[in-house]
């Protein structure tokens, strides 16, 4: 139950008090006391017909409304009544007070008593237990300012006090909550969207998780990687230049394509993922060649190699790289050493040879 569904389940118990505020203003207190009660039992009737369910709470205020209010008729006092909503809501902090800071959850057992089968994780306990805190402070400023006015103000004073007065303090918190709740949306968007990585063990068993910006901060998290070489009939490579907003070897051409397997994602699906993302490939066939640990000062990688032989409509997308290209055995030889290819890449070359690969 989020926040406007909490209050939407407290606020019509103290409906009968402001229809006597509003009553006693034009007819007085007898007259008020009707009203109020015919208010009371009509949304008794109203929610048993629509939920099928009878409002404890309601009838409570009902009855403490008349039963206070008849006492302030009988007395000729009307200090008893003017305590009535002061004493309504104690037992409201009461209620939210343990259930906010307490193990006992009172409002959390009531949600699911009257929202069936619902099930709370522990993200929609922490935020509603903060929702409860926010609540009984509420309350309880509201509270020691009936109490107040009752005995110290006039009657004009306690009847904004016990009534408008909640409404303003409600109204300024029901804007509060849904910027917070907007807030808190955009924020688990954010979450959702963040990149996890696994991180995995040498033989590539997977230890734990990480966000993907965290592997690259030099606490050689070791983390699995997908490179695929894409080689023409020619025995000409693809390589693509890396962006100069690269973190790491900007400006330097690598492998074709190059990138991290995601969490819960699965070998091939990262493969394909990042080929198309990168070069426009879909729909081919590739070759594990090896399995292989890379460590760099900022990374350190547990690297599959593929290879295919596929290059139909390849096209660099320039969000990811900045140019691919063909290159033959000679230019790689003579580019080896030159500062030109990345580290990584030239110990993949020396694996494709060995593999008469290239």
């Amino acid at each position: 139950m989020n926040r406007a569904d909490l209050l939407k389940k407290l606020l019509p118990g103290f409906v009968p008090l402001f229809v006597f505020i509003l009553a006693d203003e034009i007819w007085g207190t007898k007259i008020g006391l009707y009203v109020a009660l015919a208010v009371g039992v009509g949304e008794l009737l109203f929610i048993w017909i629509r939920e099928k369910r009878f409002d404890k709470f309601i009838l409570f205020d009902t009855l403490l409304l008349i039963a206070l209010g008849g006492i302030s008729i009988l007395l000729n006092n009307d200090l008893f009544f003017k305590l009535k909503p002061g004493l309504i809501e104690l037992i409201l902090i009461v209620i939210l007070g343990v259930s906010a800071f307490s193990p006992l959850n009172i409002i959390g057992l009531m949600s699911k008593r009257y929202m069936q089968n619902i099930e709370f994780n522990e993200a929609q306990v922490k935020q509603m237990r903060r929702s409860l805190k926010y609540l009984f402070y509420l309350f309880l400023l509201h509270t020691l300012l009936v109490f107040y006015a009752t005995f110290y103000m006039s009657n004009e004073a306690w009847a904004f006090i016990s009534g408008g007065l909640f409404y303003v303090i409600f109204g300024l918190y029901f804007v509060f909550e849904l910027a917070r709740q907007r807030f808190f949306k955009k924020r688990v968007v954010l979450e959702d969207e963040t990149e996890w990585i696994p991180l995995v063990d040498d033989e590539g068993k997977i230890i734990g998780k990480a966000l993907r910006e965290m592997v690259h901060k030099g606490e050689k998290l070791l983390h699995p990687v997908v490179h695929l070489h894409v080689i023409n009939r020619n025995k000409t490579l693809l390589l693509q230049k890396r962006p100069q907003n690269k973190l790491i070897e900007p400006g330097k051409w690598d492998s074709a394509v190059g990138g991290h397997i995601c969490l819960n994602e699965t070998l091939e699906t990262a493969l394909k993922r990042e080929a198309f993302e990168e070069i426009g490939l879909k729909d081919f066939a590739a070759k594990l060649v090896k399995v292989f640990k890379w460590e760099t000062e900022l990374e350190a990688e547990l690297v599959y190699l593929f290879i295919t032989s596929d290059s139909k409509n390849i096209k660099a997308n320039t969000t990811e790289v900045d140019e691919i290209k063909f290159w033959t055995k000679n230019q790689l030889q003579k580019a080896v050493g030159k500062n030109i290819l990345t580290p990584n890449l030239e110990y993949e070359l020396e694996i494709l040879k060995a593999a008469s690969i290239i």
